[in-house]
Protein backbone atom coordinates (compact mmCIF):
# COMPACT_ATOMS: atom_id res chain seq x y z
CA UNK A 1 0.00 0.00 0.00
CA UNK A 2 1.33 3.10 -1.15
CA UNK A 3 0.18 6.81 -0.23
CA UNK A 4 1.95 8.97 -2.23
CA UNK A 5 3.25 8.71 -6.52
CA UNK A 6 6.86 9.15 -5.53
CA UNK A 7 6.31 5.45 -3.14
CA UNK A 8 4.82 3.69 -5.65
CA UNK A 9 6.40 0.54 -6.91
CA UNK A 10 8.25 0.79 -10.36
CA UNK A 11 5.77 0.23 -13.17
CA UNK A 12 8.04 -2.94 -13.73
CA UNK A 13 7.27 -4.34 -10.62
CA UNK A 14 3.18 -3.35 -11.31
CA UNK A 15 3.39 -5.30 -14.44
CA UNK A 16 4.52 -8.45 -12.24
CA UNK A 17 2.01 -8.54 -9.83
CA UNK A 18 -0.55 -10.61 -10.98
CA UNK A 19 -3.80 -8.49 -10.00
CA UNK A 20 -3.85 -4.58 -8.95
CA UNK A 21 -6.91 -2.85 -6.71
CA UNK A 22 -6.59 0.63 -6.63
CA UNK A 23 -8.53 2.02 -3.54
CA UNK A 24 -10.67 5.47 -3.46
CA UNK A 25 -11.63 6.87 -0.59
CA UNK A 26 -11.79 8.22 3.10
CA UNK A 27 -10.65 8.02 6.51
CA UNK A 28 -12.53 4.53 6.73
CA UNK A 29 -10.61 3.16 3.91
CA UNK A 30 -7.28 4.86 4.17
CA UNK A 31 -3.52 3.87 5.37
CA UNK A 32 -3.40 5.94 8.31
CA UNK A 33 -0.26 7.44 9.74
CA UNK A 34 1.28 6.26 13.17
CA UNK A 35 1.01 9.77 14.31
CA UNK A 36 -2.68 9.80 14.12
CA UNK A 37 -3.89 7.85 17.07
CA UNK A 38 -5.42 4.04 17.64
CA UNK A 39 -7.63 4.71 14.33
CA UNK A 40 -7.48 2.05 11.48
CA UNK A 41 -8.62 2.51 7.34
CA UNK A 42 -10.06 -1.07 6.08
CA UNK A 43 -7.81 -0.46 2.72
CA UNK A 44 -4.78 -1.62 5.67
CA UNK A 45 -6.17 -4.45 6.20
CA UNK A 46 -7.18 -6.16 2.49
CA UNK A 47 -4.09 -7.49 1.22
CA UNK A 48 -4.43 -10.49 3.95
CA UNK A 49 -7.45 -11.98 2.53
CA UNK A 50 -5.99 -12.34 -0.96
CA UNK A 51 -3.11 -14.53 -1.92
CA UNK A 52 0.22 -13.79 -3.12
CA UNK A 53 0.14 -11.75 -6.57
CA UNK A 54 -2.63 -8.88 -5.32
CA UNK A 55 -1.34 -5.87 -4.95
CA UNK A 56 -3.32 -3.63 -3.05
CA UNK A 57 -2.70 0.34 -3.74
CA UNK A 58 -4.67 2.44 -1.47
CA UNK A 59 -4.89 6.03 -2.67
CA UNK A 60 -7.37 6.75 -0.09
CA UNK A 61 -7.23 10.20 1.51
CA UNK A 62 -9.08 10.94 4.88
CA UNK A 63 -11.54 14.31 5.22
CA UNK A 64 -12.46 13.55 1.05
CA UNK A 65 -15.53 13.52 -0.59
CA UNK A 66 -16.16 12.48 -3.96
CA UNK A 67 -16.06 15.88 -4.85
CA UNK A 68 -12.83 16.94 -3.10
CA UNK A 69 -11.13 13.67 -4.27
CA UNK A 70 -11.47 14.46 -7.65
CA UNK A 71 -10.91 18.21 -7.63
CA UNK A 72 -7.49 17.66 -5.43
CA UNK A 73 -6.12 15.73 -8.09
CA UNK A 74 -6.23 11.92 -6.61
CA UNK A 75 -8.24 10.63 -8.88
CA UNK A 76 -5.85 11.62 -11.42
CA UNK A 77 -3.15 9.63 -10.02
CA UNK A 78 -5.10 6.96 -9.95
CA UNK A 79 -6.21 6.60 -13.58
CA UNK A 80 -2.44 7.46 -14.59
CA UNK A 81 -1.39 3.90 -12.83
CA UNK A 82 -4.48 1.99 -13.35
CA UNK A 83 -3.89 -0.45 -16.34
CA UNK A 84 -6.34 -2.71 -18.08
CA UNK A 85 -8.07 -5.54 -16.10
CA UNK A 86 -7.07 -3.36 -12.51
CA UNK A 87 -10.10 -2.94 -10.29
CA UNK A 88 -11.04 0.82 -8.61
CA UNK A 89 -12.70 0.10 -5.08
CA UNK A 90 -14.89 3.38 -4.54
CA UNK A 91 -16.34 4.45 -1.77
CA UNK A 92 -17.65 7.76 -0.73
CA UNK A 93 -19.89 8.97 1.35
CA UNK A 94 -19.18 10.25 5.00
CA UNK A 95 -17.42 13.92 3.78
CA UNK A 96 -20.20 14.35 1.30
CA UNK A 97 -22.36 14.85 4.18
CA UNK A 98 -20.23 17.97 5.45
CA UNK A 99 -21.34 21.35 4.62
CA UNK A 100 -18.69 23.21 3.00
CA UNK A 101 -18.39 23.90 0.04
CA UNK A 102 -15.05 22.01 -1.31
CA UNK A 103 -16.59 18.87 -0.17
CA UNK A 104 -20.31 18.89 0.06
CA UNK A 105 -22.59 16.87 -2.86
CA UNK A 106 -26.07 16.05 -2.83
CA UNK A 107 -27.24 12.51 -3.38
CA UNK A 108 -29.00 12.15 -6.34
CA UNK A 109 -27.25 14.79 -8.61
CA UNK A 110 -23.78 15.61 -8.01
CA UNK A 111 -22.71 12.85 -6.00
CA UNK A 112 -23.95 10.61 -8.24
CA UNK A 113 -22.08 12.76 -10.99
CA UNK A 114 -19.07 12.59 -8.90
CA UNK A 115 -19.04 8.96 -8.74
CA UNK A 116 -19.86 8.50 -12.35
CA UNK A 117 -16.60 10.47 -13.06
CA UNK A 118 -14.73 7.31 -11.14
CA UNK A 119 -16.78 4.79 -12.69
CA UNK A 120 -16.30 6.20 -16.48
CA UNK A 121 -12.26 7.31 -15.95
CA UNK A 122 -11.41 3.46 -14.94
CA UNK A 123 -13.72 2.21 -18.10
CA UNK A 124 -11.53 4.30 -20.18
CA UNK A 125 -8.77 2.56 -18.75
CA UNK A 126 -9.79 -0.66 -19.61
CA UNK A 127 -10.25 -0.99 -15.55
CA UNK A 128 -13.11 -2.40 -13.53
CA UNK A 129 -14.53 -0.10 -11.13
CA UNK A 130 -16.44 -1.58 -8.21
CA UNK A 131 -18.86 0.88 -5.73
CA UNK A 132 -18.75 0.58 -1.75
CA UNK A 133 -21.96 2.06 -0.45
CA UNK A 134 -20.47 3.80 2.82
CA UNK A 135 -19.80 2.18 6.31
CA UNK A 136 -22.18 3.15 8.63
CA UNK A 137 -20.96 4.73 11.91
CA UNK A 138 -21.57 4.07 14.86
CA UNK A 139 -25.13 5.28 16.05
CA UNK A 140 -27.82 4.08 18.57
CA UNK A 141 -30.50 5.42 19.61
CA UNK A 142 -30.91 5.48 23.56
CA UNK A 143 -33.21 2.17 23.40
CA UNK A 144 -30.32 0.55 21.79
CA UNK A 145 -31.51 0.86 18.03
CA UNK A 146 -29.48 1.36 15.15
CA UNK A 147 -29.87 5.07 13.31
CA UNK A 148 -29.02 5.42 10.14
CA UNK A 149 -26.41 8.82 9.68
CA UNK A 150 -25.94 8.57 6.30
CA UNK A 151 -29.23 9.65 4.61
CA UNK A 152 -29.69 8.93 1.00
CA UNK A 153 -26.04 8.39 0.01
CA UNK A 154 -26.12 4.49 0.52
CA UNK A 155 -29.50 4.96 -1.64
CA UNK A 156 -27.90 6.94 -4.47
CA UNK A 157 -24.66 4.44 -4.84
CA UNK A 158 -27.26 1.68 -5.38
CA UNK A 159 -29.53 3.22 -7.79
CA UNK A 160 -25.74 4.44 -9.61
CA UNK A 161 -24.09 1.04 -9.88
CA UNK A 162 -27.80 -0.36 -11.29
CA UNK A 163 -27.46 2.70 -13.82
CA UNK A 164 -24.40 2.61 -14.66
CA UNK A 165 -24.08 -2.03 -14.63
CA UNK A 166 -20.91 -1.86 -11.80
CA UNK A 167 -21.16 -3.68 -9.43
CA UNK A 168 -21.58 -2.59 -5.95
CA UNK A 169 -20.57 -3.80 -2.48
CA UNK A 170 -23.11 -2.66 0.18
CA UNK A 171 -21.26 -2.24 3.30
CA UNK A 172 -24.14 0.22 4.29
CA UNK A 173 -26.63 -3.32 4.73
CA UNK A 174 -23.15 -5.20 5.46
CA UNK A 175 -22.03 -3.07 8.68
CA UNK A 176 -25.76 -2.13 9.83
CA UNK A 177 -26.23 -5.92 10.09
CA UNK A 178 -23.43 -6.43 11.84
CA UNK A 179 -24.08 -3.77 14.19
CA UNK A 180 -27.25 -4.66 14.95
CA UNK A 181 -26.04 -8.52 15.58
CA UNK A 182 -23.61 -7.70 18.02
CA UNK A 183 -25.50 -4.57 19.58
CA UNK A 184 -24.32 -1.27 20.67
CA UNK A 185 -22.32 -2.13 24.04
CA UNK A 186 -20.19 -4.97 21.49
CA UNK A 187 -19.68 -2.52 18.63
CA UNK A 188 -17.51 -0.29 20.54
CA UNK A 189 -14.87 -2.87 20.31
CA UNK A 190 -15.19 -2.45 16.49
CA UNK A 191 -14.07 1.73 16.92
CA UNK A 192 -11.15 3.65 17.75
CA UNK A 193 -11.69 4.97 21.05
CA UNK A 194 -12.59 1.72 22.46
CA UNK A 195 -8.54 0.88 22.97
CA UNK A 196 -8.02 4.13 24.48
CA UNK A 197 -7.00 3.79 28.21
CA UNK A 198 -7.59 7.94 28.59
CA UNK A 199 -11.03 8.67 30.22
CA UNK A 200 -10.89 11.64 28.62
CA UNK A 201 -10.18 10.95 24.96
CA UNK A 202 -13.40 11.65 23.48
CA UNK A 203 -15.52 9.14 21.87
CA UNK A 204 -14.47 8.30 18.36
CA UNK A 205 -17.86 6.19 16.36
CA UNK A 206 -16.90 7.00 12.83
CA UNK A 207 -13.32 5.52 12.76
CA UNK A 208 -11.52 2.45 13.23
CA UNK A 209 -9.71 0.01 16.00
CA UNK A 210 -7.10 -2.56 14.23
CA UNK A 211 -9.65 -4.94 15.06
CA UNK A 212 -13.11 -3.22 13.63
CA UNK A 213 -10.85 -2.30 9.99
CA UNK A 214 -9.66 -6.03 9.99
CA UNK A 215 -13.93 -6.87 10.53
CA UNK A 216 -14.38 -4.34 7.77
CA UNK A 217 -12.01 -6.11 5.50
CA UNK A 218 -13.53 -9.39 5.79
CA UNK A 219 -16.81 -7.62 4.93
CA UNK A 220 -15.19 -6.01 1.64
CA UNK A 221 -13.86 -9.56 0.71
CA UNK A 222 -17.70 -11.19 1.54
CA UNK A 223 -19.08 -8.96 -0.69
CA UNK A 224 -16.46 -10.03 -3.05
CA UNK A 225 -17.18 -13.42 -3.01
CA UNK A 226 -21.06 -12.78 -3.32
CA UNK A 227 -21.08 -10.48 -6.28
CA UNK A 228 -19.27 -13.42 -7.95
CA UNK A 229 -16.14 -10.78 -8.87
CA UNK A 230 -13.28 -12.70 -10.31
CA UNK A 231 -11.09 -11.35 -7.58
CA UNK A 232 -12.86 -14.37 -6.01
CA UNK A 233 -10.46 -16.59 -7.43
CA UNK A 234 -7.42 -14.58 -5.08
CA UNK A 235 -9.14 -14.85 -1.93
CA UNK A 236 -8.25 -16.53 1.16
CA UNK A 237 -10.94 -17.85 3.26
CA UNK A 238 -10.47 -16.02 7.03
CA UNK A 239 -12.55 -14.63 9.73
CA UNK A 240 -11.73 -12.23 12.48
Amino acid sequence: MFGSLQNWPTLGKLEKAGVHIFLAGDSTMEEVKADQGNKRGWGEFLSPFFIDGVLIINEARGGRSSKSFINEGHLNLILNRIMPGDYLFIQFGHNDQKAEEERATDPFTTYQEYLSVFVEGAKEKGAIPVLLTSINRRTFDEDGNFVNSLGSYPDAVRQLGDHLMVPVIDLYEKTKSLYETIGAEETKKLFAWYALTNPSYPTDDTHFSSYGAEKMAELVAEGIEELGLPLREYLIKKHV
